[in-house]
């Protein structure tokens, strides 16, 4: 596996330490966008990425939150995505001071301030 797709993917350990930060869907603990999901869609969970790894976001859990299914969907798909990528982001800038996207993101030529 080449170093740039490794470092974008959470480790199951990311994933872990993710769901005993968050313990459960970031959404769905503040009630954000429940019109429409069924309960099946929510009782799934995933780490989901703040900087999508299509724009080099890193699988580091200063870069994730953990949600369900149907929060997954609508922040990569739906119409809610930008707002709900703000969201987290504000999250991520509380329990990270000096959080910004670029420090959560790939970059061959320089040390990223969160990786171990």
């Amino acid at each position: 596996m080449k170093k740039r797709t490794q470092a974008l993917q959470f480790s199951i350990k990311t994933k872990a330490d993710l769901l005993d930060r968050d313990k459960g869907c970031f959404f769905c603990k503040r009630g954000i966008h429940m019109i429409g999901s069924l309960p099946e869609d929510r009782s799934i969970l995933d780490p989901m990425h703040i900087v999508n790894k299509s724009q080099g976001g890193l699988g580091v859990i200063q870069n994730g939150v953990i949600g369900c299914r149907w929060h997954h969907s609508l922040m990569d798909n739906g119409r809610y995505g930008p707002e709900m990528r703000r969201m987290a982001e504000d999250y991520l800038k509380i329990l990270y001071p000096g959080w910004t996207p670029e420090s959560v993101t790939y970059s061959k030529w320089r040390d990223f301030k969160y990786r171990k």
